[in-house]
């Protein structure tokens, strides 16, 4: 005889009261997780209302009734417009050497203190190169400014020891992709390794003593074993890396950058910050936001895409 399953709606009904079951289990963990949604409620996902300004020529006196619909003309706007390969090459020229020096770094620095046998001067690594990234992001490019600066900043007065003349570096464009990928990398290096020293230490030690017993070295412990075993880790970072590649830290830019280093620093966030609070043109400015955040899913979705067929390892 052919047994007869549950109906769809008593199927349903049970679901219902076994996730409720499990929430009133679980309520702890719930009211952890209730301060952050709220604050994702509240700060990201409300204001995504505001996105309709990028389609009005908006006052912020009038509202959107006494505003003008434009349509797509904000977005027309920016992209012929003669500022956009500027901001656009900006953005992605900083984005790459973010990847390309700030990304490997913290991989290396996590295996050099997981591999020191003296723990004493591993804690010291570690803790030297994480709290930078506590210290206030004004501060530190406080720091950079006196630093570079012509007159009493530490890096002139050795060139002017060693025969040279000052440099005003913060005012000389070639200079200031440099400066920011240095001081980037200085103050979030030791805290992103702390991802991948969280990976490293989750390696079945049996690992390493099984090749130790077939006599390999710690070079060959490093190559076939530890980055094997992070490389999901590795992937998972370079992916939402890949998808930041346009939301640069603008803060820092906004803070050392000047109109003439616009040409090397001026990035779209910047651009976009500009338009809004110096010009007043809210539309056009929430439409380069919105151009921003559609170009950085896109390069999320597609890093996601190349990393499953190349790796099989993928974010989603």
């Amino acid at each position: 005889m052919q047994k007869l399953g549950k109906p769809e709606g008593e199927k349903k009904g049970h679901t219902i009261k076994s996730g409720i079951k499990s929430m009133g289990k679980n309520y702890q963990l719930y009211l952890l997780l209730l301060p952050g949604l709220l604050w994702f409620l509240a700060f990201a996902y409300r204001p995504m209302a505001g996105l309709r300004i990028a389609f009005y020529d908006y006052n912020i006196f009038r509202g959107f009734d006494g505003s003008t619909f434009v349509g797509m003309k904000n977005f027309v706007d920016f992209l012929t417009g003669r500022d956009f390969l500027r901001v656009f090459k900006n953005t992605l020229m900083i984005s790459f050497w973010q990847i390309v020096v700030c990304f490997p770094v913290p991989i290396l620095l996590a295996i050099c203190v997981t591999e020191m046998k003296n723990k004493a001067i591993s804690k010291l690594t570690q803790t030297a190169t994480l709290l930078p990234h506590f210290i206030s992001v004004v501060v530190v490019c406080g720091m950079v400014v006196n630093f570079l600066s012509p007159s009493t900043g530490i890096i002139n007065l050795i060139l002017t020891k060693l025969g040279f003349e000052p440099v005003y570096f913060m005012v000389q464009p070639q200079y200031f992709r440099g400066i920011y990928t240095g001081m980037t990398l200085w103050q979030n290096a030791g805290f992103n390794a702390l991802v991948f020293i969280a990976a490293i230490m989750g390696i079945d030690p049996q690992l390493y003593e099984a090749a130790t017993v077939d006599g390999a070295g710690r070079f060959q412990k490093i190559r076939h074993i530890t980055i094997p075993a992070i490389m999901p880790t590795v992937v998972t970072m370079f992916v939402l890396n890949v998808g930041k590649m346009v939301k640069v830290g603008y803060e820092a830019i906004l803070l050392l950058y000047q109109p003439s280093t616009y040409a090397t620093a001026d990035v779209i966030a910047t651009y976009s910050y500009r338009l809004g609070f110096e010009n007043g043109n809210y539309g056009l400015a929430t439409a380069v936001g919105m151009f921003e955040a559609v170009i950085a899913l896109v390069l999320v979705t597609l890093s996601n895409w190349i990393s499953r067929k190349l790796t099989d390892t993928a974010l989603w």
